[in-house]
């Protein structure tokens, strides 16, 4: 595990590498608008993507590298995004573009411009919690790129079940919620709920490469 701080136009980013003995992918992935990349599923992620060809790059934004508490507007994680690329496609390995939340939204944003191979989207947020009407669903089937969405079955920011159809695959993971916690009395555990995430993206990502 290597740390790199990468200078952007929206303040300095930080990529921590978790990097693939032979690599023929790399995972770059953000954290969401709450939380860094201590989150459960990225840390599940690293963990286990190596070992099967993925480099993992966890990218914080600038305004978590800051020290800032809120995320700044999405044309500012655009921004951010868009400055750490030219080094997790440094390897000249594919890109895939992820993130959870807000940082999913950001990797749909910019997928077809800066050429990702596909984006992971992780807890989707399809709407505000109680407010189906304000739905993101755009940013999600324009992504342009192979996509797939893992999603808590409890996720108040958008159930699997809301989904509209489009070109991407998605995987729910039961009872879970936006930060895929299950419940202690529900049949998933914690861990099964982890496998369950780490499990599908490695299935995926061996049909990318």
């Amino acid at each position: 595990m290597t740390a790199e701080i990468i200078e952007t136009d929206a303040g300095t980013a930080r990529v921590t590498w978790h990097k693939a003995k032979k690599a023929r992918l790399v995972l770059a992935v953000s954290h969401g608008a709450g939380g860094g990349i201590d989150a459960r599923d990225l840390q599940a992620l690293a963990a286990v993507l190596p070992a099967h060809g993925v480099t993992v790059a966890l990218v914080e934004q600038p305004w978590r590298v800051a020290g800032k508490k809120v995320a700044p507007a999405p044309r500012t994680l655009d921004i951010g995004w868009r400055g750490i690329w030219p080094a997790v496609a440094k390897p000249g390995l594919p890109v895939v573009s992820g993130g959870r939340s807000a940082g999913a939204r950001v990797a749909c944003r910019t997928a077809t411009e800066l050429g990702a191979a596909a984006v992971l989207a992780l807890s989707f947020p399809l709407h505000p919690p109680g407010r189906p009407e304000k739905s993101r669903a755009g940013e999600l089937l324009g992504a342009g790129v192979p996509t797939l969405v893992v999603q808590g079955g409890n996720d108040p920011f958008g159930k699997p079940a809301e989904f509209p159809e489009g070109d991407f695959e998605l995987v729910e993971v039961p009872c879970g919620d936006h930060g895929f916690s299950v419940p202690k009395r529900a049949e998933t555990t914690q861990e099964q709920a982890l496998e369950i995430i780490t499990g599908r993206v490695v299935e995926w990502t061996r049909t990318l490469g």
